[in-house]
């Protein structure tokens, strides 16, 4: 049996994959699903550079604008949400596209990973949480290398609900997260995919990520950040943990002057662009656009990506 198709479009942040996907829909007679942790939320629309219903030209977008900020996301409802709209999506005789820049919420889908929850013991949870409160979340972070180096490695210190999940897993299978999230990445694709990366030179991608974030201020990020603020948001919430949202937070709780904040966010938007690549460049059978290799030329690009697409 023939594999359906799965057209991926990814790339680092402000890298320019939101025109291209586009006009890459229309070409292949397809519909994209965003694959963004934070596009998915209403009311945050400047921070995410969501793409607005006057830009998508009639191509329909599926997993945008459709949660509450209040409400959690994560990889597995990803999964669950983006395998309901491709279904549809294939029912209409038309083809999938996955366009976005969060690498894990792609692989969820390209490989068809197992996120079957082993049932929570809510009780282990609540300790490690609040080891975490009361040692740091640096010393939970020594508690998981010690069990699983390899997913310490993976996992930022201060990301304290990964870090959770990640003992909890242990503690319940007495199997190392890394391991079965390496079975799991090994898994072939059910899908005919072509996973496109659209990249650019650093200098220039930097550059771009730079004048993005001077752009989302002149279009009023400070004042979206403090319109979810009022509506009760806080930095603990997993919406607000995004880029541009939690440095103006921390602008507005009077942690750190507006400078500060914005020269936080340019950096850390240029480190995650970077920790990007690396995903990709570890990722299998991906097709990699270098702008500069096409002489930044549009048309040019989206007829090499047809051609792969139809090869």
């Amino acid at each position: 049996m023939t594999k359906k198709p799965l057209i991926v479009l990814t790339g680092p942040t402000a890298v320019g994959k939101t025109k291209l996907s586009i006009d890459l829909a229309k070409a292949v007679n397809g519909e994209i699903i965003s694959a963004d942790s934070m596009q998915v939320y209403k009311y945050m629309d400047i921070g995410s550079a969501k793409i607005m219903p006057g830009e998508m030209q009639g191509v329909p977008h599926h997993l945008v604008d459709v949660l509450m900020p209040e409400e959690e996301f994560h990889v597995a409802r990803f999964q669950a949400m983006a395998k309901e709209a491709m279904q549809g999506i294939y029912e209409r005789g038309r083809v999938p596209i996955l366009v976005g820049g969060t690498g894990f919420y792609i692989q969820a889908v390209v490989r068809d990973i197992d996120f079957t929850e082993t049932d929570t013991d809510m009780q282990y949870r609540r300790e490690l949480e609040d080891y975490a409160k009361d040692h740091s979340p640096q010393a939970l972070h020594e508690k998981l290398r010690e069990v699983d180096p390899a997913a310490a490695d993976e996992i930022h210190a201060n990301n304290v609900k990964r870090t959770v999940r990640a003992l909890e897993f242990f503690y319940q299978t007495g199997t190392r997260i890394s391991e079965h999230n390496q079975e799991q990445k090994e898994k072939e694709s059910p899908y005919g995919t072509r996973y496109f990366v659209l990249n650019d030179i650093r200098s220039r991608l930097y550059e771009r990520i730079d004048r993005r974030v001077d752009q989302m201020l002149d279009m009023g990020l400070v004042e979206e950040v403090r319109m979810l603020q009022r509506r009760g948001l806080t930095k603990e919430m997993v919406s607000m943990q995004g880029l541009g949202y939690k440095e103006i937070l921390d602008y507005l709780d009077g942690r750190c002057s507006l400078e500060e904040a914005v020269y936080t966010l340019k950096r850390d938007t240029r480190h995650f662009a970077k920790r990007q690549l690396t995903w990709f460049r570890r990722e299998k059978d991906v097709i990699w656009v270098n702008k500069n290799e096409f002489d930044y030329d549009d048309e040019k690009i989206l007829e090499y990506m047809l051609g792969k697409y139809y090869e």
